[in-house]
């Protein structure tokens, strides 16, 4: 298989495959928010959108980064999410980088979305796909988040069958600058197990794809290999 690791802003045309990859903490909310029964995920372009969107529909749950907003119900903490009941809902999530590196490949035959939380899962999908050709868009900090490299670097050697060990991984992604302000309280919006809770290993037996349904990105859990 062949690979590659692209920024967001290195994204020249849309792959034929990607996996978009937000460690801390975009795709491991979304894992959280369906284990908590949400049916799907829009993935609004901006806050504007997504406002608009649960206007249209107030059935529908809006989800942001950094701290409480009127308008929005959650934030994008999976230690905040893990306790809300979401059962059926819709939700709406608009985040500074994973939500726009879905996006911004759009375009392509297969995008899913990814985290520790669903490594396997997402690789497995790879491996019955025989995918020849994978990009993995690292989403965090114009592509250098080495949270999010280190794990699509772990989920690409699963996906090519290497019996790979997640220590090293993991570790590099405990000591990142994300994993630091999140720690620290740099960032807003945030509880003391998010940290902890970004780093848990297949934690969920899914994987996450997103397609375009209409005008609207939306993710969905998908319990099989598509």
């Amino acid at each position: 298989m062949d690979t590659r690791f692209l920024g967001i802003t290195d994204l020249v045309e849309a792959p034929s495959v990607a996996v978009v990859v937000d460690v801390m903490r975009a795709f491991t909310v979304a894992a959280w928010a369906f284990a908590r029964g949400a049916e799907k995920i829009v993935l609004a372009e901006s806050l504007d959108e997504a406002l608009a969107l649960k206007a249209s529909r107030p059935d529908w749950v809006a989800l942001k980064d950094g701290p409480p907003v009127p308008g929005f119900d959650l934030v994008n903490s999976p230690g905040l999410l893990r306790s809300a009941d979401l059962g059926g809902r819709t939700v709406v999530q608009k985040t500074t980088a994973g939500t726009v590196g879905a996006l911004a490949v759009k375009e392509a035959s297969l995008v899913l979305c990814a985290g520790f939380v669903v490594a396997e899962a997402t690789a497995r999908v790879l491996r019955t796909r025989e995918c020849d050709s994978v990009t993995f868009v690292v989403t965090g900090d114009d592509g250098r988040a080495d949270e999010d490299l280190a794990c699509a670097q772990y989920i690409a050697r699963r996906a090519a069958g290497a019996g790979t060990d997640a220590a090293e991984f993991l570790r590099r992604a405990a000591e990142s600058r994300a994993a630091a302000e999140l720690a620290e309280g740099v960032r807003q919006g945030v509880h003391p197990d998010d940290v902890a809770l970004c780093l848990e290993v297949d934690r969920f037996p899914f994987a996450m794809a997103a397609t375009l349904e209409g005008s609207l990105m939306v993710l969905r859990p998908c319990a099989t290999p598509l």
